[in-house]
């Protein structure tokens, strides 16, 4: 009998699944049969939330609830919850991914930017998960999976406050074990260098993104950057009942980067 994961009949929600990541997220769930409602900024008839639909449509048979949503408002997301409870009954799983990149470095990063960022990338995984909370407990075997980063572990110059949030999650990770155990569980994923549209960004911030897409390539053991289904197949792996037994940690996914004391 072969390995298998099959989440029929579990419903998870995701944040963020218009592009990177968050849609290879999306697709990995679609794999292994999970009904799936999904929000992001942009409407409805966006390009990107046409291609999530359809990639769902094809992978699993089954189409996705879409939500339009700001996930540093919480009207927002409590509309997105909700309308995910209407369509599917009930909720097993948050993937918890909606994210971006606030690079400003610790003497240039104004208030405004700071508040941003902690709303976006901390504050909003609290709100999303306090909302889906009673959902999964009702269930006995919920499960949050929070989308953190490397640097969370160890960061970049000029990458204050982004970091400082992603360093929180990891201990929101913890709280969230302690005090919600064992009905519900709770574990971070910390991606390093993934080939997305934001990690595209960053490498265009340099004079000559692709020698500096090579440099860091080669700064890597594995000699590349991950993708984003290699990180929506962890979302998936632990959320079966393989990986039942983690809970609280924040797993780095960095192509061995970390394991490198200095650059050779």
């Amino acid at each position: 009998m072969s390995f298998c994961i099959d989440l029929s009949g579990k419903t998870v929600v995701i944040t963020g699944v218009s592009m990177g990541i968050g849609a290879g997220i999306a697709k990995s769930y679609a794999l292994a049969n999970a009904n799936i409602a999904g929000c992001a900024l942009e409407s409805y008839e966006d390009p990107k939330v046409k291609s999530f639909i359809e990639t769902v449509k094809k992978e699993s048979g089954k189409p996705p609830l879409y939500v339009q949503a700001d996930v540093t408002k919480k009207k927002d997301l409590n509309n997105f919850i909700q309308s995910s409870i209407e369509q599917f009954g009930d909720i097993n799983i948050l993937a918890s991914n909606a994210g971006a990149n606030v690079f400003k470095g610790t003497e240039h990063c104004s208030e405004e930017e700071w508040t941003y960022n902690m709303n976006l990338n901390l504050e909003s995984h609290w709100n999303l998960a306090c909302l889906c909370k009673p959902y999964l407990e009702k269930d006995g075997n919920g499960i949050i999976i929070i989308n953190t980063s490397s640097h969370s572990f160890n960061t970049l110059p000029g990458s204050f406050p982004y970091n400082i949030a992603k360093t929180g999650l990891k201990a929101l990770i913890q709280s969230l074990t302690l005090e919600w155990g064992p009905n519900i569980r709770t574990v971070g994923v910390a991606p390093g260098f993934i080939d997305t549209s934001l990690t595209k960004a960053w490498f265009d911030s340099f004079p000559d993104p692709i020698a500096e897409r090579k440099r860091t390539m080669e700064n890597f053991p594995l000699k590349r950057l991950g993708t984003p289904e290699e990180i929506g197949g962890w979302f998936v792996f632990l959320s079966s009942k393989y990986a039942s037994f983690t809970g609280g940690q924040t797993i780095l996914i960095d192509g061995g980067r970390s394991a490198m004391m200095m650059e050779l």
